[in-house]
């Protein structure tokens, strides 16, 4: 299993680094000056990353071992590895979007949302609140769905590589951004769930296949443009200790 973490951090941090030199060489919309958005969300990043080994690995891999071994057979292996895959993907996308719906979650949810540009970094920008209730309401999931720690781990590796790629600032070929946009989620669908007017925010919120959003009837009609406005509709961006402090304010 350790060898596994491993190899998930490393293959992770590959991709993750080959997008951002990849977005600088074919980047959609200009970079805006300053550090203060990327050093807000480097730190966000390092203190998830500083509480996954001392919570959300234990809690998950706990879940994932002490469930009640109620699958026969024919779900283990190749078939249930795919099966659970969908299981998580279809999880992911309900919980998002009862992280826009419910105002609680909404207010550590909003923190992702409140950068004012899109690339890489934003994948890794989330309140540590939101990395616990996300861990502890997954681990329910697993536990009663009873599935197993590999799937879990590949899912998650999956989760990284497709939201650092659909938060990036690459530019694609169009005909190929059309094409792969009917399976996986892409820059340009997930963009318009960036846009600063609420209702689309509120909308695409699959995270690895957009067929969740045809399905549930919340795909987006607008289509990303380069300078399109990114951030939440009616607040602006908060430096760090704001961040950190917006879960205690209301609404």
């Amino acid at each position: 299993m350790e060898t596994f973490l491993e190899y998930k951090f490393l293959i992770g941090a590959a991709v993750l680094a080959a997008l951002l030199v990849a977005e600088r060489l074919r980047p959609v919309a200009p970079r805006p000056p300053g550090a203060g958005r990327l050093v807000s969300n480097v730190s966000l990043a390092g203190l998830n990353g500083m509480m996954s080994p001392v919570f959300t690995v234990p809690v998950t891999v706990f879940a994932a071992t002490q469930a009640p071994d109620w699958r026969p057979d024919m779900l283990h292996g190749a078939l249930g590895l795919a099966i659970d895959l969908l299981l998580l993907d279809l999880w992911i996308y309900w919980w998002h979007r009862l992280n826009h719906r419910v105002g609680f979650l909404w207010r550590f949810h909003e923190v992702h949302h409140l950068d004012e540009f899109l690339d890489v970094t934003t994948s890794l920008r989330f309140h540590f609140g939101e990395v616990i209730l996300s861990t502890l309401v997954r681990a329910s999931f697993i536990f009663v769905l009873d599935i197993g720690w590999t799937s879990v781990l590949v899912f998650e590796l999956l989760v990284q590589l497709t939201s650092g790629f659909h938060h990036s600032n690459v530019a694609l070929p169009p005909r190929l951004e059309a094409a792969l946009r009917q399976v996986i989620v892409t820059p340009s669908h997930h963009w318009v769930h960036h846009h600063n007017i609420r209702q689309d925010t509120d909308s695409n919120y699959a995270t690895i296949l957009t067929v969740w959003d045809r399905i549930f009837r919340s795909w987006s009609p607008t289509r990303r443009w380069p300078d399109m406005p990114i951030g939440t509709e009616g607040r602006a961006e908060k430096p760090l200790p704001g961040l950190l402090a917006r879960p205690l304010q209301l609404p």
